[in-house]
Formats: structure tokens, C-alpha cells, sequence
């Protein structure tokens, strides 16, 4: 028997393309619609029509579709979720884009082609993927990043005042030549820290040094090169601010390995809560989001994103938490950092 994937491949679309087709959207072109249509009758395609209403009025699935499962910040999140689900009476699919725009468009047509009640997404950059979840009515909700070129509800942070606020503090302890290492250029999280980082600079009356800069993924080798980097760079920096936990804890591992002791050679401050990140030596400053509210806040926002499809989209923006510790604290000359 011929599946909706069967379809797509010979009409050389997408399963969710065909998913609009068949369930009657007008918001795909016609000749690309008849294509698929003729491609359905050719294969015989008969899709089963008491399964797909029993999937439509009863399904009770939500997919979660984070940018990395490996990240310990999700982990909080997706709990929040899933306890509101279950009070609602929902499970909680758990997906994994790994950062890769066509894994992430490879979930979103299963999520079509499953009927699933409601989607709460990290996405990645291409804002089409995001279109064919509202062209086919599927409940949204963004965490973490702003949504590009989609207007669906939002739950994030005040990444640029936080990126600000943890700069600031560097300043003030006397560090002269800090450096940011930020995520991808294209990801709306990674250009508000940057861009705490530079407002925080310019109100401190100091010249933003763009060679003080390194772009890298969200994971640890991309912290550990940028640190690599940085510390090659003559005059190196004095303080780094790294934007999230992955790309904090590989600065760290670097500077481990390159002898660099923290504070007295390089002052650090970290994005996001590392574990155990009172237990390094020395202990780690860094800015804590609400990760378990931000997941509850996504899930209530989906419930009333499915009981209102019509409602204006929200921006949740939820404060978070500036935790000094000694690694951002400048030492008198002469002092040992502890070990």
C-alpha cells in the first residue's frame, strides 16, 4: 500500500506539500498541487479516512523539537513542558535537529504527515519550515529563539540586556580587553548577546575591537577553537564572555589545556547555568535563564494557542539571573587563583 512518502517522492515534493494537498489547502500552487494529486491516483494512494479524523479530533501528541539534545539547557525545558502536558492530558515527543536545517524540515513533515496537536520548536534559520507548519493550522510555539520571518508565539529571554548586565560587571571589575564568543551570525540568540556585549562597551566610553569577536557554533569545539583563537591574538584578551554553557565550558577546557589561569590571566562569564558550575575551580560566574519556566510557559501558551488558533501571537519574555563567582572577579597582582 502506497504512503504519503511514496507520493512525495514521485512528485518530487515534500511529504508535507503532499499533506496540504490531499487535506485541502489552497496555499499551494496549482500546477505543483495537481502534480501531487496525479502522483496519489497513479500510486493508488487511499488514505485512511476513519484514521486520519480519529488523528485530527483525538490525537494528543505534542512534538518538541530542540536545536541540540546534548544541551543541558533543554533538559529543565522539556520538563517544563512535559509537566503541563501531563496535566492536560498530552505526551511529549522529544525531536532533535542538531542544528541542521534539513533535520529539522524532516521532523516538521512527519509532523504533518502525523497530525500532531501542537508543536513547541528551537528553530533553526529557515523560516519555511516554520510556513508549512502555519499553512497546514498546526499550533506553534518558539523557545529560546526568535522565529525569522513567522509570527507565532514566543517565549525567550531578554538576551541583550543580560549580555549587557555580564559585561558590565567585567568592566567594572577592570578587565580592559574583553572578548565575546557568540554562536552562529544567522541565530537571533547568538546577535543579542553580541549585542548586549557591544551596547555595554559603548556606554563604558570603550571602542568595540571586532578582532575581540569570535562567531562559532553553540558546542564546546566551537568554544574551545574561538578560545584558541583569542588566546593566539597579540595583545590577547584579559576576560572573555561566552554566550552560552557549551561554548563556556570548551573556553574552559581550553584554557586548561594552555595553562591560562582563571581569573588572574583571563576573567570569564558564562551564558547559561553550567552543572556543577559552583564545584569548578573557581567557581563560575555566569547568567541562569529560567529554563523550567520557559518550557511551562511554552506549554501553556500552546494550550491556549489550540483552544484560541485565532489569537494575536505573544512574546513571553522571562528575567534572568546574574550569578558572580570568582572567575569573574579581578585579583590583586600577586594573588594564586584557587586550583
Amino acid at each position: 500500500m502506497a504512503t504519503i512518502y511514496d507520493v512525495a517522492r514521485r512528485a518530487k515534493v515534500s511529504a508535507s506539500t503532499v499533506s496540504r494537498v490531499l487535506n485541502g489547502k489552497q496555499s499551494v500552487d496549482a500546477t505543483l498541487a495537481e502534480r501531487v494529486r496525479e502522483a496519489a491516483r497513479d500510486l493508488d494512494y487511499r488514505p485512511n479516512a476513519l484514521a486520519r479524523s480519529l488523528r485530527r479530533s483525538q490525537t494528543h501528541l505534542w512534538a518538541v523539537l530542540v536545536s541540540d539534545i546534548n544541551n543541558p539547557f533543554f533538559t529543565a525545558l522539556v520538563r517544563g513542558v512535559e509537566d503541563v502536558a501531563q496535566r492536560s492530558r498530552y505526551s511529549v515527543v522529544l525531536c532533535n535537529s542538531d542544528e541542521n536545517p534539513d533535520k529539522e524540515a524532516s521532523y516538521i513533515a512527519a509532523i504533518l504527515a502525523e497530525q500532531i496537536a501542537g508543536v513547541i520548536i528551537s528553530p533553526t534559520n529557515r523560516s519555511g519550515h516554520l510556513r508549512q507548519l502555519l499553512d497546514a493550522d498546526v499550533p506553534i510555539v518558539a523557545i529560546d529563539r526568535k522565529a525569522r520571518g513567522a509570527r507565532v508565539d514566543t517565549v525567550t529571554v531578554d538576551n541583550t540586556e543580560a549580555a549587557e548586565l555580564a559585561t558590565n560587571h567585567l568592566l567594572s571589575e577592570g578587565f580592559i580587553r574583553i572578548a565575546c564568543i557568540t554562536g552562529p551570525r544567522d541565530i537571533s540568540t547568538a546577535e543579542e548577546r553580541l549585542e548586549g556585549y557591544r551596547q555595554a562597551l559603548r556606554a563604558a566610553g570603550r571602542e568595540y575591537d571586532p578582532r575581540l569577536v569570535r562567531y562559532a557554533d553553540f558546542r564546546e569545539q566551537g568554544g574551545y577553537t574561538a578560545m584558541a583563537e583569542l588566546l593566539d591574538h597579540t595583545p590577547r584578551p584579559d576576560a572573555v564572555f561566552a554566550t552560552n554553557n557549551l561554548l563556556t565550558v570548551g573556553a574552559l577546557e581550553c584554557m586548561v589545556d594552555r595553562g591560562v589561569r582563571v581569573p588572574d590571566d583571563v576573567g570569564v562569564f558564562g551564558f547559561d547555568d553550567v552543572p556543577s558550575a559552583t564545584l569548578i575551580r573557581p567557581p563560575l560566574s555566569t547568567i541562569t535563564q529560567p529554563t523550567y519556566d520557559i518550557g511551562r510557559t511554552a506549554a501553556e501558551l500552546l494550550l491556549r494557542r489550540i483552544a484560541d488558533p485565532s489569537r494575536p501571537p505573544t512574546l513571553s519574555v522571562l528575567p534572568t539571573h546574574l550569578h558572580v563567582r570568582a572567575s569573574s572577579l579581578k585579583r590583586p597582582r600577586g594573588t594564586e587563583s584557587q586550583r
